[in-house]
C-alpha cells in the first residue's frame, strides 16, 4: 500500500491530516469537519474520548498542539497514551471542555494536581488561577529602587540568591551573628565572670579600727583616702569580649545603614519586623557604652548616695544587655525555615490565643481544686491557690518537675484529671498549626520550582533554535509516520469482512511495514531517544 500510494495534497504531506491526530483513518474529513472529529486519549489504561475542536481551544498546551502531542501517539491502537495520574485527568479534560475553568477532583491532592498542570503545559495563568481558587495567597511583587546603583546594593544586601557577591555578604553576616551569640554566652562563664567581679568590686584596703565619721557627719566608715577605680561595667577597652562585641556591632550598624539608604521605600523599611529586630539587637550596645562613659565621668566625685544609683543603673543595664539575645532572630533573614516558622506563628495567632485561654481556665480550675483537696493535710505543698498555679501549669504541660505534688487521695485524683485535661488542651490546636506550616512550606517550595522550570524551558528553546536546519526534515518525517499509521488503519478498516486468516496476515504485514517505517524515521531524524 505504501508503494502504490497515490500523490496526496500538500496539506496531507505536511503531516496535518487526521491520522496524526488520532482519528480513524477510514474517515474522510471535510474542510470544516476537523474540529468535530473524535480523539482517543488513554491515561494509564483509562480511555477518554473528546473532540479535536475541544483540544484546539488552547493551542499552546500539550494536548492542544498537534506537534507536542504527536510523540505520545500510538499508531497501532490509534490513540494517545499518557502514563499519568488517572483521577487528575478529569480536571484536565474539564479545563478544555469548559473553556479554561480548572477544578481539582476531590480525590486528588494539591501537589499531584499541580504536577499534572505542569505536565500538560496549561500555563502559568492557569496555575495562578488554580492557586487562587485553592486559597493560596498571591505573593506581592517586591519593589526595587529606581537608581541602578541603589538597586545593585539592595540586591546584594537583601537577596542572597541574586548573585555570588550577595551570597558572600550573607555568609559574612551569618558568621558575625554566630560570633556575637557565642561571645554573649561565653562571657557568663565563671572564670570570666570572676575577673569581671574583681574589676567591678576591687578589694577595699584594710582600715585601722576606730570610729570615723563620714562626710555627712554619720558614723559610717569613711572611704579610703586616695583614688579608687571601680567601674560599673565589666568592660574595658582592653577586654577581648568588648573588642569582639564592638566589631560585631560595627558590622551590624554598617549593614543596617547601607540597607536603609538603598531601600526603595523608607517607610516600608521602618515597618518591616526584620529591620526592627536589627535595631533592637544593636541599641543595647550603645546604651551600655554611653552609660559606662557617663559613670566613669561621675566616678571621682562619688559619695554614699552614688552607690545606690550605681546599683540601680547596673540592674537596668543587665536588663538592656539581655536584649542582645534577640540577635539570634537575625538568622531568620538568611533562613527560609525560620521565615516559614514565623509566618506559621503569625497565621496561627488565633489558635495560640485559644490554647493560652484554655490553659488559663485549666490552671484556675485545677489549682483551686487541688488547694481545697489538700487543705486539711499538714504536709501539703499548696499553701494558697496562687501558690498552686505553678503546679497546675507544670502538670497541664506534662512537664512534672516534682517540686510540688499532692499527697492525699483527692489531690492525686485532681492531679490525674489535670494531666489528662492538659494533654487534650494542647493537642486540640496542634493540627491547625501543622496545617498552616504545611501550607507555607508548600507555597515556598512552589515559588522555587517555576524558576527552575523557566530555566529548563530556556535551555530547551536554545537547543531548538540551534537545530533550526533540521526542523523541516523532522516535520516531513512526522508526516510520513502519520501517513503510515493512516494507511494501516485504512487497510484494517477495509478488510473487516474478510476471514480470520486474512486478518492475521494483514496484521503481521502491517506490523512489519510499521517497524520499517519507524526505523527509517529514526535514521532520518536522529531522534531515537524521543521515539
Amino acid at each position: 500500500e505504501l508503494r502504490e500510494d497515490s500523490p496526496r495534497p500538500r496539506e496531507e504531506e505536511d503531516g496535518e491530516d487526521d491520522p496524526a491526530l488520532g482519528v480513524a483513518g477510514d474517515q474522510v474529513l471535510g474542510p470544516g469537519s476537523l474540529h468535530h472529529q473524535r480523539v482517543l486519549i488513554n491515561i494509564s489504561g483509562l480511555r477518554f474520548e473528546t473532540q479535536l475542536g475541544t483540544l484546539a481551544q488552547f493551542p499552546n498546551t500539550l494536548l492542544g498542539d498537534p506537534a507536542k502531542r504527536l510523540r505520545y501517539f500510538d499508531p497501532l491502537r490509534n490513540e494517545y497514551f499518557f502514563d499519568r495520574n488517572r483521577p487528575s485527568f478529569d480536571g484536565i479534560l474539564y479545563y478544555y471542555q469548559s473553556g479554561g475553568r480548572l477544578r481539582r477532583p476531590v480525590n486528588v491532592s494539591l501537589d499531584v494536581f499541580a504536577d499534572e498542570i505542569r505536565f500538560y503545559q496549561l500555563g502559568e495563568e492557569a496555575m495562578e488561577r488554580f492557586r487562587e481558587d485553592e486559597g493560596f495567597i498571591k505573593e506581592e511583587e517586591k519593589p526595587l529602587p529606581r537608581n541602578e546603583f541603589q538597586r545593585q546594593v539592595w540586591l546584594i544586601f537583601e537577596y542572597p540568591e541574586s548573585s555570588g557577591s550577595a551570597r558572600a555578604i550573607a555568609i559574612v553576616s551569618v558568621l558575625v551573628i554566630l560570633i556575637s551569640i557565642i561571645t554573649f554566652c561565653l562571657e557568663t562563664l565563671p572564670e570570666f565572670r570572676d575577673e569581671r567581679e574583681l574589676l567591678r568590686h576591687p578589694p577595699v584596703p584594710h582600715q585601722p579600727p576606730g570610729p570615723h565619721r563620714g562626710p555627712n557627719g554619720s558614723g559610717a566608715a569613711a572611704p579610703p583616702s586616695g583614688p579608687t577605680v571601680a567601674p560599673l561595667l565589666p568592660r574595658t577597652l582592653a577586654d577581648p569580649f568588648f573588642i569582639v562585641e564592638t566589631t560585631c556591632v560595627i558590622w551590624f550598624t554598617f549593614e543596617l545603614l547601607v540597607r536603609f539608604f538603598a531601600c526603595p521605600s523608607k517607610a516600608e523599611f521602618s515597618r518591616n519586623i526584620m529591620n526592627i529586630i536589627d535595631v533592637v539587637a544593636i541599641f543595647p550596645y550603645f546604651i551600655t557604652l554611653g552609660t559606662e562613659l557617663l559613670v566613669e565621668q561621675q566616678q571621682p566625685g562619688g559619695g554614699g548616695g552614688q552607690n545606690g544609683q550605681q546599683a540601680m543603673s547596673l540592674a537596668i543595664l543587665r536588663v538592656i544587655r539581655l536584649v542582645r539575645v534577640f540577635r539570634i532572630f537575625k538568622l531568620s533573614r538568611h533562613s527560609k525555615g525560620l521565615q516559614i516558622l514565623g509566618k506559621t506563628l503569625q497565621a496561627s495567632m488565633r489558635e495560640l490565643g485559644l490554647l493560652i485561654f484554655f490553659l488559663f481556665i485549666g490552671v484556675i480550675l485545677f489549682s483551686s481544686a487541688v488547694y481545697f483537696a489538700e487543705a486539711d493535710n499538714q504536709e501539703t505543698h499548696f499553701s494558697s491557690i496562687p501558690d498552686a498555679f505553678w503546679w497546675a501549669v507544670v502538670t497541664m504541660t506534662t512537664v512534672g518537675y516534682g517540686d510540688m505534688r499532692p499527697v492525699t487521695v483527692g489531690g492525686k485524683i485532681v492531679g490525674s484529671l489535670c494531666a489528662i485535661a492538659g494533654v487534650l488542651t494542647i493537642a486540640l490546636p496542634v493540627p491547625v498549626i501543622v496545617s498552616n506550616f504545611n501550607y507555607f512550606y508548600h507555597r515556598e517550595t512552589d515559588h522555587e520550582e517555576p524558576a527552575a522550570v523557566k530555566e529548563e524551558q530556556g535551555s530547551q528553546s536554545q537547543g531548538t533554535g540551534s537545530a533550526g536546519g533540521g526542523q523541516r526534515k523532522a516535520s516531513w518525517s512526522k508526516g510520513s509516520l502519520c501517513k503510515v499509521a493512516g494507511s494501516l488503519e485504512n487497510a484494517d478498516g477495509s478488510r473487516r469482512g474478510s476471514c480470520s486468516l486474512e486478518k492475521c496476515n494483514l496484521k503481521a504485514k502491517s506490523n512489519v511495514d510499521l517497524r520499517r517505517s519507524l526505523y527509517a524515521l529514526c535514521l532520518d531524524t536522529s531522534r531515537e531517544t524521543d521515539l
